[in-house]
């Protein structure tokens, strides 16, 4: 994974500065290339070779696809990126699945994730657009259990990377929401990039482990 790893380290440095930067040109050519290095690092580790990995290979080619709908701050193309994220929150929750997770673990864990669902649905709801409120919150729903599953694997005895990877991206999730329906302002790109492409390197690096 290490060339795969330091494609995506290297354009998500770029993709920071043009963050910073406002440069738009620079954040179309680094955020793809960010991307397509978990994309390849995932292969480097055999996404394809079980069911385990191939649904975390879904979950990463969806996630990529996500990246570039979100290139664009127009409500459909967020709408697109939040149905491909959504979607590879799915993938990834599958993946556990196939680890047969410790079903007590996830049951525990959703406790806990249920009440921090309903707080940031709190948080959110008076900023979020009317049609934007059922999608937002089937998608807290779908990513709190994906993330309980993700503990319920590591519980049963899988790598705890697939608990770290999922909750790297479940907060990677709110500094996107904080974004788009709170305050536009570089401090959430800044935490939530690096946070979004760790834990997709982290979860392609579940499969290898």
């Amino acid at each position: 994974m290490l060339l795969p790893t330091l494609l995506t380290l290297g354009a998500l440095a770029v993709l920071l500065w043009a963050e910073a930067r406002e440069h738009a040109l620079t954040k179309r050519v680094a955020k793809p290339l960010a991307s397509l290095g978990f994309l390849l690092a995932g292969l480097a580790v055999g996404v394809l070779d079980d069911p385990y990995g191939r649904a975390i290979g879904l979950g990463l080619v969806l996630s990529a696809v996500g990246d570039v709908c979100l290139l664009s701050r127009h409500d459909r193309w967020f709408l697109a990126g939040l149905g491909s994220f959504l979607l590879a929150h799915v993938a990834y929750g599958a993946a556990f699945v196939v680890a047969e997770p410790s079903w007590g673990a996830v049951a525990v864990a959703a406790g806990p994730l249920v009440g921090v669902a309903i707080l940031v649905r709190r948080w959110l709801r008076p900023t979020v657009p009317a049609d934007m409120r059922a999608p937002v919150d089937a998608y807290m729903l779908v990513i709190s259990v994906m993330v309980a599953l993700a503990i319920g694997a590591t519980a049963a005895g899988g790598t705890g990377r697939m608990a770290l990877g999922a909750f790297m991206f479940y907060l990677s999730d709110l500094s996107v929401a904080r974004d788009r329906f709170v305050e536009h302002a570089l401090p959430n790109r800044l935490w939530g990039l690096p946070m979004y492409y760790g834990a997709q390197l982290v979860l392609a690096s579940s499969v290898g482990a």
